[in-house]
């Protein structure tokens, strides 16, 4: 199981990386002008969410065999599980943004995307409070 909780770290790391990254290029592309760079960020968005979503499916798997194989309970878990299930959605909706973004229909300026940016770094703050010190 050790084995099993190593690379679920891992894929968590990897999927959050993702997740940082990407709404910063929205930023980018939000404030960009130039044809060239805005056809650049387009297959940065493309290839990024492609990459990272796989990452994130084996993150979930992982987790849920920690989960099944380990049997954890109690309401800490039930409010990590509940974060994860808003990050899982975060996710497709980053999606949503790169299909946008491809169509050439963002509505949003900048300043909506550095705040939109910064809601991972909180769900990973709780998760990790939750997980390490089990608050209840």
């Amino acid at each position: 199981m050790l084995w099993v909780k190593a690379f679920h770290i891992i894929f968590v790391v990897s999927w959050f990386a993702g997740l940082f990254y990407l709404p910063r290029i929205f930023v980018n592309h939000a404030m960009a002008t130039e044809p060239a760079e805005i056809a650049r960020l387009k297959l940065m968005e493309g290839k990024l969410y492609r990459f990272v979503t796989p990452i994130a499916g084996l993150a979930l798997i992982t987790g849920l065999w920690l989960w099944f194989g380990f049997g954890f309970a109690g309401g800490w878990l039930h409010a990590k599980l509940a974060l994860v299930a808003f990050l899982v959605v975060y996710h497709f909706y980053c999606g949503k943004l790169v299909t946008r973004f491809a169509h050439d229909e963002n509505v949003r300026n900048h300043v909506f995307y550095r705040f939109f940016n910064e809601i991972p770094v909180l769900i990973l703050t709780a998760v990790v409070i939750l997980v390490t010190v089990k608050p209840f």
